[in-house]
């Protein structure tokens, strides 16, 4: 079966299906995850092993921190209205300081002031979609 056809399938297996190709493409249980994203992991493992793996070079730039936090230099001073509330965030050499509090990423601090999972480059406003 071409590879093509192979990812066509996925699209019409149930979710017990999925955990039984996961476990037959990863040789690991499924872990809990949704249909969509176990059918995303299944789709990858068929083309990873059909086209090979990703050359080291463009794996390891996957692993890199977005690109926003690469341009918040430290000193750096954000700030943001949430809710009434007053965020003033400062750019740090490991991190970002929110109210005396250390955050690895402005993602973790935007989901600890909103609740939700959020984009923290796009929550302060530093994308280019805003």
């Amino acid at each position: 079966m071409r590879i093509e056809e192979k990812l066509a399938r996925l699209t019409t297996l149930s979710p017990a299906d999925l955990r039984a190709e996961w476990m037959h493409a990863y040789k690991v249980p499924a872990p809990r995850l949704s249909p969509d994203l176990l059918r995303l992991g299944i789709a990858f493992r068929l083309q990873e092993k059909a086209y090979g793996k990703l050359p080291t070079r463009v794996a390891r730039s996957l692993t890199r921190p977005a690109a926003a936090a690469r341009t918040v230099k430290p000193g750096t001073q954000l700030v943001r209205s949430w809710n009434g509330r007053t965020l003033d965030v400062l750019a740090t050499e490991d991190g970002f300081l929110l109210d005396g509090e250390r955050y690895r990423s402005l993602s973790a601090i935007a989901r600890h002031v909103t609740g939700t999972a959020w984009s923290g480059p796009r929550f302060f406003g530093l994308n280019a979609g805003g």
